[in-house]
């Protein structure tokens, strides 16, 4: 069978799953964090949705909070983080959880160096970014792949790439 492959139909997504993992002795947790999708020929991105992969769900926060020592702080949509365009690529999140005990945590993300495109004029999305910012108020910028130890208090925050804008605004 002959397929045909069509170029530039649709803006860069956010990419990567942004992979999230923490533990210690006792608990293992491991999460995908959904960002933007890129904006097509006739259709704007979509905010806050899994690409690249299927079949995944965060877990719903109170289950999270019970079974394991954090505290999901905020959850949010990134404003802006889509790139501008005829029809814009969809916005990324904010995802922040607070430690209650020692734990590691790991990311493993995309994009946080080079953008995700925009198409046929469009912009492009805006990086990720992961941090972790200490109890005492110190903030400690991640690469897209890290691994830190996290002590009571600390909170890991992981903003997540928007999709790429589609044509001239």
């Amino acid at each position: 069978m002959l397929y045909t492959v069509r170029w530039g139909v649709m803006a860069a997504s956010q990419g990567t799953m942004n992979n999230f993992t923490f533990g210690n002795t006792r608990y293992q947790y491991y999460e995908t964090i959904c960002g933007g999708s890129g904006a097509g020929t006739n259709f704007h991105g979509t905010d806050a949705v899994q690409t690249h992969m299927t079949n995944s769900r965060l877990t719903d926060p109170e289950v999270l909070e019970t079974r394991y020592p954090v505290l999901l702080e905020s959850f949010s949509l990134r404003p802006d983080s889509g790139g501008k365009g005829q029809y814009s690529g969809g916005n990324g999140v904010i995802r922040r959880l607070r430690f209650l005990e020692p734990m590691t945590a790991n990311i493993l993300s995309g994009h946080r160096v080079v953008p995700p495109f925009g198409l046929n004029g469009g912009e492009a999305g805006q990086v990720g970014y992961n941090w972790v910012e200490r109890a005492d108020g110190v903030k400690e910028d991640l690469d897209s792949t890290a691994t830190v130890e996290m002590n009571p208090g600390d909170v890991f925050t992981i903003a997540t790439p928007g999709g790429g804008g589609f044509g001239n605004s």
